[in-house]
C-alpha cells in the first residue's frame, strides 16, 4: 500500500472544527434517504424514451415546480451561497441576485413557448430551429459540458457533508484520502440511481428531495437562530440585529470584491440560468404550456424559500464561528474548507444534538443528488438523442437509445468523480462556470431562435462556436493553470480582472448575439415552414398535451399562427 500515491488534497479540502466521525442516528438516516431515492427510482423506472426523457409529458405544475426547485437548489444554494455569504459578506448576494433573476425571463420569455416547441432536449430545440446536425453536435458537447462543470461542485458538496456524517474513511480505496472516498462513495450510489430511474423517477425523486431539504435547511435555520438567542420567529428579518457585530467584510458593499465583478457575476447567473439544458427540459415534461408558465411560478417560490433563508444561516453561522472557533476574518480567518460547510456548522457550533445536525447535513446531500440528477439526464439525453439517435443511428431502437443514455450518465459520474477529487474552486465558483458558458452558448439561441424567426443556420453556427470560444479563454487563464503546478493562475491578470471566468458572459453574450444577427441579416432566411413553426410558439392557441408546434403547422389540422 505505501508504493500507491495518494491524490494531494487532504488538508486543504478538510474543514476545521468539523466533527468528521461516524455518527449513527444521522447515518442511518441518510442511508434511509439514500433507500428511499433508489426505490423511487425502482418503481418508476424507465419503460421508454418518453419516459427516460420527458417523464410522458405528465407532469403537473405543483410537483413540476418542486422538482425544478429541487433542481435548481444544488449543494451551490444549501451550502456554497452561505459559504459565499459568510466569506465574501454583500459580494456572496450576487448568487442570490442572479438566480432568482433569471426565472423570471425564463416565465415571462421562455417557458410556455418551449413547450410549444415540444422538443427533448436542449439540443434538439437548436438542432430542429435551425435545421442543423452541426448545430445540434455543438449544442449536445455543451450541454454535457455543463453538467460535468456543475456536477463538480455536487460532489464536492456531498463528500464534505459526507465526512460529517460517516467519518474519514482514507485508504479504504488504496490512494485515495477520506474526501475522495467520499467521493467516490456518493457518485457511485447517484449514478446507479439514475442509471435506473430516468427522467420519470428522477422528477418523482426530486419532489421528495425538495420536501427533504427546504424543511431540514429552514427547520435548522429556526432552531440554530433561536438557541443562540438570534431569532425568535423570523430568521430571515432579525438576523439583521448581527450585522454590525459581523466586520465591515460582511455588511459594507464590495468591501471584498469590485463593483464590476459582482456586475458581471450576476449577469451571467441570469443569462445563464436562461440558458441550463437541465433547467429547461423541465419544460418539456409539462402537459401544456400553462402548465410550463405555473410551475416556473411555484418553482420560483419553492426557491425562494431557501433563497431568503440563506443570508440568514451565513450570518448566525460567521458568528458561531468567531465565537468558537476564530475570528472569521483577518488572519488566519476562516476558510474556504470551513465556509463550505458553514450551514452545518452553525448546527454543530449551537450544540444541537447530532441527530439534528445529521438532518441539516442530509438535506445538503439531497439538495446535490438532486440536482445531480437533472445534470445528467441533460447531459445523457444530449449523448443518446442527439448524437446518437439523430446523428450516428438515425434507425436505433428505444432500447439502444436507453442502454446509450445509461452509459452516457456512468461516463459523466466517472469523469466528474476524477474531477472532484481534486476541484479547482469552491462550490459556488465551479457551478459559476457552467452558468457563464450556458448563458454564453445556449442562451443567445434559445432567445433568438425563439423570438427572431430570421435566425438562421450560419448563424446559429457562427454564434455558438464564439461563444464557445470566447468562454474558453477565461478559463484557460484562470482554472488551467491551477492544474499545472509550473504555472501561477490568472496568466494574465489583466484578463482576469475584465472577464473573470465567473461572469465572461457579460462580455461573451452581447458579442454572440451581435455575431448571430450580422451572420443571419448576410446569409440567407430560414424556410417558411421553419417560421411558421416559431410564429406558433407564440399562438395563443392551446395544444393537446403531446402536440408541438411543429404538429400544428405540418399535419395538426389546425389553422397555424401566420403573423
Amino acid at each position: 500500500m505505501t508504493g500507491i500515491p495518494v491524490v494531494p488534497l487532504q488538508g486543504s479540502l478538510l474543514p476545521e472544527s468539523l466533527n468528521i466521525s461516524f455518527k449513527l442516528l444521522p447515518a442511518l438516516l441518510v442511508l434511509g434517504m439514500l433507500g428511499l431515492f433508489l426505490a423511487i427510482g425502482f418503481v418508476f423506472r424507465v419503460a421508454d424514451t418518453e419516459d427516460m426523457w420527458v417523464a410522458g409529458r405528465s407532469i403537473g405544475n405543483l410537483e413540476n415546480g418542486m422538482a425544478i426547485g429541487a433542481n435548481w437548489m444544488s449543494a451551490a444554494s444549501y451550502l456554497g451561497m452561505a459559504a459565499s455569504i459568510a466569506l465574501a459578506g454583500f459580494y456572496g448576494l450576487v448568487y442570490v441576485v442572479g438566480w432568482t433573476t433569471g426565472y423570471f425571463i425564463l416565465l415571462i420569455f421562455m417557458a410556455a413557448q418551449l413547450r410549444r416547441f415540444g422538443k427533448y432536449t436542449a439540443p434538439d430545440f437548436v438542432g430542429d430551429r435551425f435545421n442543423s446536425d452541426s448545430a445540434r453536435a455543438i449544442a449536445a458537447v455543451t450541454t454535457f459540458l455543463i453538467g460535468f462543470v456543475y456536477a463538480i461542485g455536487q460532489a464536492k458538496g456531498m463528500a464534505l457533508v459526507g465526512l460529517y456524517i460517516f467519518g474519514d474513511y482514507g485508504g479504504l480505496i488504496p490512494g485515495l484520502d477520506g474526501y475522495q472516498v467520499m467521493v467516490v462513495a456518493m457518485m457511485v450510489i447517484t449514478v446507479g440511481y439514475l442509471t435506473l430511474s430516468g427522467m420519470m423517477g428522477a422528477t418523482k425523486n426530486q419532489a421528495v428531495q425538495y420536501v427533504i431539504l427546504i424543511l431540514a435547511f429552514v427547520v435548522g435555520l429556526f432552531v440554530v437562530g433561536y438557541t443562540n438567542g438570534y431569532s425568535t420567529v423570523l430568521p430571515q428579518l432579525e438576523y439583521g440585529m448581527l450585522i454590525n457585530d459581523l466586520g465591515s467584510e460582511f455588511s459594507e458593499p464590495f468591501a471584498t470584491s469590485s463593483y464590476y465583478l459582482w456586475i458581471a457575476t450576476t449577469f451571467s447567473l441570469i443569462v445563464g440560468t436562461c440558458g441550463l439544458p437541465h433547467v429547461l427540459v423541465r419544460f418539456y415534461t409539462v402537459e401544456s404550456e400553462r402548465t410550463a408558465r405555473w410551475s416556473t411560478v411555484w418553482g420560483l417560490f419553492f426557491i425562494c424559500i431557501l433563497y431568503w433563508s440563506a443570508p440568514a444561516f451565513a450570518a448566525f453561522g460567521t458568528d458561531l464561528y468567531s465565537q468558537n472557533v476564530n475570528p472569521t476574518y483577518g488572519d488566519p480567518g476562516m476558510t474556504s474548507a470551513a465556509s463550505e460547510v458553514i450551514v452545518v456548522l452553525a448546527a454543530q457550533l449551537s450544540n444541537l444534538p447530532q441527530w439534528f445536525v445529521g438532518i441539516v447535513a442530509a438535506g445538503g446531500i439531497a439538495a446535490a443528488i438532486a440536482t445531480v440528477a437533472g445534470l445528467f439526464i441533460a447531459g445523457s439525453s444530449a449523448i443518446s438523442h442527439d448524437i446518437y439517435t439523430n446523428i450516428i443511428n438515425e434507425d436505433a431502437t428505444q432500447r439502444q437509445q436507453i442502454l446509450v443514455g445509461r452509459l452516457s450518465i456512468v461516463a459523466l459520474g466517472v469523469l466528474t468523480t476524477l474531477a472532484a477529487l481534486d476541484p479547482a474552486s469552491s462550490i459556488a465558483a465551479l457551478v459559476g462556470y457552467a452558468f457563464a458558458l450556458a448563458g454564453s452558448v445556449l442562451f443567445p439561441m434559445f432567445f433568438l431562435g425563439m423570438w427572431w424567426e430570421n435566425a438562421n443556420r450560419p448563424g446559429a453556427l457562427a454564434g455558438m462556436t464564439t461563444g464557445l470560444v470566447m468562454w474558453s479563454i477565461p478559463m484557460i487563464n484562470e482554472i488551467v493553470p491551477t492544474y499545472v503546478s509550473s504555472l501561477e493562475a490568472p496568466l494574465s491578470a489583466g484578463l482576469a480582472q475584465w472577464m473573470p471566468a465567473i461572469g465572461s458572459a457579460l462580455i461573451t453574450l452581447p458579442v454572440v448575439f451581435a455575431v448571430t444577427i450580422v451572420v443571419s441579416l448576410m446569409t440567407e432566411e430560414p424556410d417558411m415552414e421553419t417560421k411558421r413553426v416559431v410564429r406558433q410558439c407564440h399562438s395563443p392557441e392551446p395544444m393537446r398535451q403531446q402536440q408541438t408546434a411543429e404538429d400544428v403547422v405540418t399535419d395538426g389540422g389546425e389553422t397555424p399562427a401566420d403573423d
